[in-house]
């Protein structure tokens, strides 16, 4: 990462601890978000950091965007930052304007939406933070081309609705919308668009579970029981043991896929990396409930602010079950035995 982008990261993560605490968090219980929050980076102009830098960005980087969305889930930011963030750079990577209104965005090939000449009627579901935004950027179908298009929200019928984490995932009801930009793409970009999408997702998991790791083992240092730290009990050492293998091998993962997302050579480390963050998520959110015990899952401990995201993250996007798929698919369409296609050596041909 260059001196700008670990700049960068360092000023955003600043940010978010020096603003996001439980109470912020805990406004997204009451249907509210941190609007304080989110004035506070548009003045340090980190709302298009991801950007090129013509456009008010440090370059579009990928390394840069996916290692600050780990902190979103790190500091449990309660604002579509990713959202946002990644609905302008999907404009731009597309060649159209990014736009300074807040937006979302919902790269659903599930939800793919067809358009009639000039605008568009009909219903999405599961899009994040659409009741507080005024753009939706999406993915559409047009006559077997496909587009990605810029739709305003500012007429849609929104149905408000959250996930387990008490974040929007709401409906949106379109009733001949106008289309403020859209622009024909091969579904090549699609493929890739999609990629970028869960890797953002992956992204802020891992932040997360770091979180949850350091809680826990903060957590077994303070907690006493007959007279010592709990940590010093064996039992209790096997979940810390567990948390940190799990925490490494994803933290592993995920590098792997931002790196060969940076350098452009990514295969299947996206698909990798989901399936290890699914497995890792379940098993460290167990653990460090395990750990805390009924103080973890009260209100008053914020512990939840993170097992709750996971949860709620892991059946979102494009989900292991999606990449189990198209990894099972691609392996059947290789010439490489299991062990060569996961490690990407060579086929081996004996004379």
């Amino acid at each position: 990462m260059s001196e700008m982008k670990e700049m960068i990261v360092e000023v955003v993560d600043k940010i978010f601890k020096d603003s996001v605490e439980k109470e912020t968090v805990d406004l997204l219980e009451d249907g509210k978000w941190s609007e304080d929050l989110w004035r506070l980076l548009a003045e340090n102009e980190m709302l298009n950091f991801a950007l090129l830098e013509e456009n008010g960005g440090v370059g579009g980087d990928l390394d840069c965007i996916l290692s600050v969305y780990r902190l979103v889930g790190k500091h449990a930011v309660p604002i579509p930052f990713i959202e946002h963030s990644l609905a302008n750079f999907t404009l731009e990577t597309c060649g159209l304007i990014p736009i300074t209104e807040l937006a979302t965005l919902l790269i659903d090939e599930q939800q793919l939406i067809e358009l009639q000449e000039e605008d568009f009627s009909g219903v999405l579901h599961n899009v994040p933070w659409a009741r507080h935004t005024q753009h939706l950027v999406t993915i559409a179908k047009q006559q077997g081309d496909y587009y990605i298009v810029q739709l305003p929200l500012e007429n849609a019928t929104i149905t408000e609705q959250i996930n387990i984490a008490a974040e929007p995932r709401d409906s949106i009801t379109f009733k001949k919308a106008p289309i403020i930009q859209k622009i024909e793409v091969p579904y090549e970009l699609i493929q890739s668009l999609k990629k970028i999408n869960t890797a953002a997702n992956i992204a802020k998991m891992s932040g997360a579970l770091q979180k949850v790791n350091e809680l826990t083992v903060r957590y077994s240092k303070e907690r006493q029981q007959f007279g010592r730290p709990i940590h010093r009990f064996q039992l209790v050492q096997q979940h810390i043991a567990i948390l940190a293998g799990e925490t490494v091998l994803t933290n592993a993962a995920v590098d792997n896929m931002i790196c060969a997302l940076a350098e452009g050579r990514e295969e299947n480390e996206v698909a990798l990396a989901r399936l290890r963050i699914d497995e890792s998520s379940r098993i460290v959110a167990a653990s460090a409930h395990q750990v805390h015990a009924a103080i973890g899952v009260t209100h008053e401990h914020n512990l939840h602010h993170y097992t709750r995201r996971l949860w709620s993250w892991r059946e979102e996007g494009y989900t292991s079950h999606y990449w189990k798929k198209e990894l099972a698919q691609a392996l059947l369409q290789s010439d490489k035995d299991l062990w060569n296609f996961i490690t990407k050596a060579n086929k081996v041909h004996q004379t």
